[in-house]
């Protein structure tokens, strides 16, 4: 035993999140007693936020390949090739736990790690999005989530400069103990010059970059790879701190220094910090470590080795550089004021080997830490199948039109305003469509081309049918880019569930990645990179399952997108998709009628591709003046934001025939959108669509300022547009709690 060690006790093994079988199995692969220090690499590697223990037997069934797609899952982000030398670098990551604890910072360190995933790979971040869910509104602490998460979302991505342009944000008791901060970040990258982590040659230098580090962020992997419980606010100390403007020169020095052609491997710190970035840059490259953490820069004085290996400050990298380049690469960081330390050197002896103050502190095999963590085939049972609602079940409790003014206005189908404003969505000068449309587009670089993307879940469907769920959160973040006339290229997710030892939990899971799985074949759209987080629940009580799903899509010309905005008094608007009044899980029986039941909408694959590519090939040829997909709230609330986002108003003499109004109007059939034409080409628009076997029907005309619909009395586009704006406003000024 190394001096001042402590012995190592069954206490402290499940202190660090290791059962007594996996403690074990540590046991036989080192033939001894680890040290505290090796017990926190261990404990590190193997927990479920990077060993991805309970998940990985079921993540290998996504479909990750296209002849588009340069780099898959596996790195620090994935990569899709756009044509033209250029590359898109996207990923999404969690950063759920640290901001229920510490909204402000957790959320802030959050859009840093992401960021830091991007540029890694060499590509200069143009984007940021994000997904949030927090807890009922009359929660204590929902309002302080909001404004802390919000506040810091904005603070990171307002400083370091980029866009935040497009995002999700809702509201259910669910998520009251544990919500959800999902941010995802976009970036540009030239095609033949992307950096990977893989680390190779013997004897180079691993050289430290960045900020110092201090003792913020311990065990911040393992953290969120539990449950909380009633010791919540004692984690406080394990959520990291952000510098969004040291982070902005680490981008910076980073491109530099890959421009000068000095980087052989390069690797974020973020979960488990120097821990894990080191151990994968060997592991990747069939390599050992060794590192001097006497020469690692921190901040604070006498940190032991285990304090500095699972330290997870922010805005540091490690990197393997080119000896000739050394000084070229120290001098670049040091222009930027950045820490540049050698800290260690790449071996061939596949040993991980710590030393520090004279003495070595971990020695153990680099690729066993990452390959012979457990992997875990958990038992499981599907989700019972609930019973379809038919048309006819649900009675109106009120006129469409009041159903339409009072669903406008509910937590959930609000205008995020309040949110949004807060980031700034313009900066940089390429945001073409911000936030508040079906999805966000960034022109790339002078254009013509433009990147859209969108971030997309329905936690109501996945939890009522997880394998419907998962294809239906697909299918929507494919309508959503359709819907301004991008291709859907590739996807990021985020996969957000309780605790994978409950069979029912893990039954929730691979439901949702089956789904999901089945989507992306069937529309052609692989998974490039993710990431997931388990044991979101606190005192037993599991989120909603929400499998975020982050698209990109790509326009061949981005002033040829639409927005979801009606255009021109006259035009004829037109349903594309067929209705079957679809109303189990629909926000109207849930917030109109009081019920929160029944099975939600089937996703027919066949006709969402069928119908996204008519509706690109329209947009792409300027034939429609608008397009919105129908999503949450169904048809009459796709009609109002259409409506809302324009001031302008519409005549809706649609027949409903047979079928009751409240499930004609706010059924949430899927694979349907919104068109408005001009009324000179709306007949050879309808018969293209018909000749393509789209379902298609007239809807009424934009005309007035209000939305008059058959038989009721007309509601004023400006009335909508006060119930819309004014709730989360009125909410966030609110007492504080």
């Amino acid at each position: 035993m190394l001096r001042n060690e402590p012995k190592i006790t069954p206490e402290l093994v499940a202190e660090h999140g290791l059962k007594p079988d996996e403690y074990q199995r540590i046991l036989e692969l080192i033939g001894r007693e680890p040290t505290l220090t090796e017990l926190g690499i261990f404990s590190a590697m193997w927990n479920e936020h990077c060993s991805y223990k309970s998940s990985k037997v079921h993540l290998r069934t996504l479909p990750t390949q296209a002849p588009w797609v340069i780099q898959g899952p596996g790195e620090n982000a994935g990569v899709i090739d756009i044509g033209d030398g250029l590359a898109v670098v996207f990923k999404m990551e969690s950063h759920n736990h640290p901001s229920y604890i510490e909204p402000y910072q957790g959320a802030t360190t959050g859009v840093g790690g992401i960021l830091r995933d991007v540029f890694t790979m060499g590509a200069r971040p143009i984007a940021c999005l994000n997904a949030l869910s927090f807890g009922d509104p009359s929660h204590p602490k929902t309002r302080h989530l909001v404004s802390g998460v919000v506040a810091g979302i904005g603070g990171y991505g307002n400083s370091f400069g980029v866009p935040t342009v497009g995002g999700q944000t809702r509201f259910h008791t669910r998520y009251d103990g544990n919500n959800l901060v999902n941010a995802m970040a976009v970036g540009l990258a030239r095609s033949d010059s992307i950096f990977y982590a893989a680390a190779s040659g013997v004897g180079m230098p691993i050289v430290y970059l960045g900020s110092k580090t201090g003792r913020d962020g311990i065990h911040g992997a393992s953290m969120a790879s539990a449950e909380f419980g009633a010791d919540a606010e004692e984690k406080r100390p394990t959520v990291q701190v952000g510098d969004p403007f040291a982070e902005k020169l680490l981008l910076e020095a980073c491109l530099e220094i890959m421009q000068k052609d000095c980087v052989i491997a390069i690797q974020d710190m973020g979960a488990a910090g120097l821990t894990c970035s080191a151990v994968e840059m060997g592991a990747k490259g069939d390599l050992g470590v060794t590192l001097d953490l006497d020469r690692v820069p921190t901040r604070e004085t006498g940190m032991s080795a285990y304090e500095m290996m699972l330290s997870e400050s922010q805005e540091r990298m490690l990197m393997v550089l080119k000896p000739e380049k050394e000084k070229e690469a120290e001098d670049i960081f040091r222009k930027w004021g950045l820490d540049f330390a050698i800290v260690g050197e790449t071996t061939p002896s596949k040993r991980f080997v710590i030393r520090h103050g004279g003495e070595v502190m971990a020695d153990l095999p680099i690729k066993e830490l990452g390959d012979e963590a457990p992997v875990y085939n958990r038992p499981f049972v599907e989700s019972p199948k609930l019973p379809v609602i038919k048309p006819g079940d649900v009675k109106a409790p009120m006129s469409a039109a009041d159903a339409l003014l009072k669903l406008v206005g509910t937590p959930d189908l609000c205008c995020k305003r309040w949110v949004w404003e807060q980031y700034d969505h313009i900066i940089l000068g390429n945001t073409v469509q911000r936030p508040g449309g079906d999805a966000a587009v960034v022109r790339v670089e002078e254009g013509p081309k433009g990147l859209a993307m969108t971030t997309d879940v329905t936690p109501r469907y996945c939890e009522a049918d997880p394998f419907e769920g998962g294809k239906q959160a697909v299918a929507e973040a494919y309508r959503n880019l359709s819907a301004v006339g991008a291709l859907p290229l590739a996807l990021t997710d985020n996969l957000n569930f309780g605790n994978p030892e409950k069979p029912d939990i893990m039954g929730q899971f691979v439901g949702c990645v089956r789904g999901i799985a089945e989507a992306c074949k069937a529309l052609d759209f692989p998974v490039v990179s993710g990431n997931v987080s388990l044991y979101n629940e606190t005192n037993g009580r599991a989120i909603l399952p929400t499998p975020t799903i982050g698209g990109v899509g790509l326009l061949a010309d981005f002033t040829r997108s639409v927005t979801l905005a009606f255009k021109n008094e006259g035009d004829v608007i037109a349903l594309v998709g067929a209705t079957a009044g679809w109303l189990g899980q629909s926000l109207y029986l849930r917030d109109i009628c009081g019920r929160e039941e029944g099975a939600p909408p089937p996703v027919d694959l066949a006709a969402e591709r069928r119908h996204g590519e008519a509706v690109r090939e329209l947009i792409a040829a300027q034939r429609i003046n608008a397009a919105h997909d129908i999503s949450d709230g169904g048809l009459l609330v796709a009609l109002a934001e259409m409506a809302m986002a324009s001031g302008r108003g519409a005549r809706l003499d649609a027949d409903t025939g047979a079928m009751p109004p409240p499930a004609f109007w706010f059924g949430e059939d899927q694979a349907r959108y919104v068109v408005t034409i001009p009324p000179a080409q709306a007949d050879d628009v309808l018969a293209r669509l018909r000749a393509r076997e789209v379902v298609v029907r007239t809807l009424g005309t934009v005309t007035g300022t209000a939305l008059v619909i058959a038989g009721e009395t007309p509601l004023p586009v400006a009335r909508l547009q006060a119930a819309f704006e004014g709730w989360l406003p009125a909410y966030m000024a609110g007492p504080a709690t």
